[in-house]
């Protein structure tokens, strides 16, 4: 996996900020090798985590740091998560099909998860993945209805998805120090990488902006400098 150069991230972001959090990082897994990758919403959930996580590395190394609160007693606690770890993970890519009740199911993709981001009641929502995912749809009165889905075919079938693409959620375990809680938390990476993505962007603009009010060069030049060129011009600007 390539990293992003300057003038893509910029283009990225700007193409991205009025965008689904959910389509930001398929956009910028697509950005990167569109021919060969194809379209990243379509994937299962696992391969889409592990691209994000070698993009990550490529662009900005493979350890991720961030915050989190505590879920009893808000302390704020520091998390470090190694993105080299998903290669020591299989991610089913394809697959057999998961059975459940007669019926076959395939694994969830991007594209399954945005027809249900919006759904507020989660039983409802896993359900309509559930008919989306199925390899033997039906409609109309063959439909089944929420009724007809027991809590238990909903477990059933999320912990057969799991253990086909254990990628699909990336979980941190966390042991609050101030309260002794334990929970685990999920970590969104598109989310995660997009913000670094964001961030890289308003700085590198900041030094265009600087740049080119202390030279008078256009943005393209700047951008097209060597990091470590533009930070010996920046430094000469404050000095």
């Amino acid at each position: 996996m390539r990293a992003l150069a300057q003038s893509e991230l910029l283009a990225l972001w700007e193409t991205g900020r009025a965008l689904h959090p959910l389509d930001r990082g398929l956009l910028a897994l697509n950005a990167v090798d569109p021919s060969r990758h194809g379209d990243a919403a379509d994937w299962p959930v696992g391969q889409r985590n592990r691209a994000l996580a070698q993009l990550r590395t490529a662009c900005f190394g493979p350890a991720l740091r961030g915050w989190t609160e505590c879920a009893q007693c808000r302390e704020q606690l520091e998390f470090e998560w190694d993105a080299r770890g998903v290669n020591e993970n299989a991610s089913c890519e394809c697959g057999e099909p998961i059975l459940l009740r007669g019926r076959a199911f395939r694994l969830p993709t991007s594209r399954d998860l945005a027809q249900v981001a919006t759904e507020p009641d989660p039983r409802t929502a896993a359900i309509r993945l559930m008919e989306q995912c199925s390899l033997d749809p039906r409609t109309g009165a063959e439909q089944q209805t929420s009724s007809e889905w027991t809590e238990a075919d909903i477990d059933a079938l999320g912990e057969q998805m799991a253990l086909a693409d254990p990628l699909a959620e990336v979980a941190l375990h966390f042991d609050c120090p101030a309260c002794g809680t334990s929970f685990d938390e999920r970590l969104d990476l598109a989310a995660f990488l997009w913000a670094e993505i964001e961030g890289q962007a308003k700085r590198l603009l900041l030094e265009v902006h600087t740049l080119a009010s202390a030279y008078g060069w256009s943005e393209a030049e700047i951008v097209s400098l060597a990091p470590a060129r533009r930070g010996f011009y920046l430094a000469m600007v404050h000095a």
